[in-house]
């Protein structure tokens, strides 16, 4: 079995893991006292060594990112952390930020030096204010110690950091979308190019990486690219958290080598709740196609998981058993996806409104004959049709859904979902409401339940 790999993890059983003094405790910040001795295209070089692909979903190699800034002309280039972690089954930067804020807070430093850039910012999705406190708090431990702020430890090196909070909208996910919001517009993506490399937040070169990548900068530039590439594949190097969700006997943050596989996982997560099967699962959330037990040894690394026809993502294993209803799941992704809609573009704006109203009567069992087509014709036209990737995010589980279940949408045409697979075979928690249905249906599906 494939070994975990606890790096950003490793203090989160720590009393107070999210203090400076903790941090330090465990050798913090004494990545960025290297670093800060190094020539900066040093640290750029070695995060292209490393390999280091962008842990926000995308995979672009972070290094190659930075090295996209044109050459220095005298004026301010920015670091934006993207933190609004907002999408279905994605939960990964939301605990990182909770159990441990300093290792983004080194990692914003030492990209900070190598970039050329003295103000930086997170943008953290608003409704999450405990851990918007939280971070605010180990920003300003930061700035107490002289890690923040002027003539940084007497490097003659300056940065501030600001944390922004957002009004909670999925599409400033979307890195140019991030940027209006931040500079006080309505997120919306913008036209690319200039791409922020050129062009960013206030018209400046910006470097926009997410918080699991920067958080992975200290220990890279600590033990070096080589110790880096030790782990993970050839071509999807290192760690990286995977999120287990679901019908999974013991749900949370797996961190491992990247080309894990699922069947690996599971093992360690104490496998699928008892007396039952999986059915169907997300390798990377939401906006991922979805995968089938057919997966399950499938290694989790960028393009072994392209190849088979989804993507990695953020890795937000997403794990449903046999109780589940593949229409009514989807049918939730497709109300999401509509309410999160920017509604700048047409195909994304209409498409998925359409989407929804047939989704929702397929579960009800009134669907109509042609649904099944429409919906995949709706999938064609808004498919690499839209301002930005949320058009394409919502044609996944779509698409993916009536090629893996075809008969399942099919079914939709008379009997409701909620017939089919009663809802409260799958609920993970006891509930009065749910103890009484089953109650009413019998014997026969009290054994279905099996937990």
């Amino acid at each position: 079995m494939t070994q975990l790999t606890p790096v950003l993890s490793r203090i989160w059983d720590q009393p107070q893991s999210w203090t400076r003094a903790t941090y330090e405790r465990f050798d913090g910040y004494r990545a960025m006292r290297e670093a800060l001795t190094k020539d900066p295209q040093t640290l750029v070089q070695a995060a292209k060594d490393s390999s280091l692909r962008g842990r926000g979903g995308a995979g672009f190699p972070m290094g190659m990112k930075w090295g996209f800034l044109p050459p220095p002309d005298g004026g301010p280039r920015y670091l934006v952390v993207n933190a609004d972690e907002s999408e279905p089954g994605t939960c990964k930067d939301i605990p990182t930020l909770m159990a441990n804020p300093h290792a983004l807070i080194e990692g914003m430093i030492i990209t900070s030096y190598a970039i050329g850039c003295h103000h930086a910012f997170v943008y953290l999705r608003g409704e999450v204010v405990h851990v918007y406190r939280r971070l605010m708090n180990a920003v300003q431990e930061a700035y107490d110690a002289g890690y923040l702020g002027r003539n940084i430890l007497g490097t003659g090196f300056d940065l501030d950091i600001t944390a922004h909070a957002g009004a909670g909208a999925y599409i400033c996910g979307e890195e140019t979308a991030l940027l209006d919001s931040l500079e006080g517009r309505r997120g919306q993506p913008r036209l690319k190019p200039p791409f922020p490399a050129v062009a960013g937040l206030y018209a400046r070169p910006t470097v926009i990486n997410n918080v699991e990548s920067i958080a992975s900068v200290p220990s890279i530039m600590r033990f070096g690219p080589d110790w880096f590439k030790e782990m993970g594949t050839e071509r999807s190097t290192g760690f990286g958290f995977f999120s287990l969700s679901g019908h999974v006997t013991r749900p949370g943050q797996y961190e491992a080598p990247l080309g894990i596989t699922l069947r690996e996982l599971i093992d360690m997560a104490g496998g699928i709740r008892e007396g039952h099967r999986l059915k169907f699962w997300t390798p990377g959330g939401s906006s991922t196609p979805l995968f089938t037990d057919a997966h399950l040894d499938v290694p989790l690394d960028f393009d072994s998981v392209a190849k088979e026809g989804s993507m990695l993502g953020t890795r937000a294993l997403q794990i449903f058993d046999e109780t589940v209803s593949v229409v009514r799941a989807v049918s939730r992704w497709i109300e999401f996806y509509a309410h999160e809609s920017c509604g700048k573009c047409t195909p994304c704006r209409e498409g998925n409104w359409w989407m929804r109203q047939i989704m929702q009567r397929l579960v009800d069992g009134k669907g109509q004959a042609g649904d099944i087509e429409t919906l995949l014709d709706i999938c064609d036209n808004l498919l690499g049709r839209s301002f930005c990737a949320l058009g394409d995010a919502a044609t996944s589980p779509v698409a993916s859904g009536i090629k893996y279940f075809r008969e399942e949408f099919e079914q939709g045409m008379h009997t409701p979902a909620d017939e089919l697979f009663p809802p409260h075979r799958s609920t993970l928690f006891d509930s009065p409401q749910g103890s009484a249905q089953a109650s009413k249906a019998g014997p026969s599906v009290k054994e279905g339940v099996g937990s």
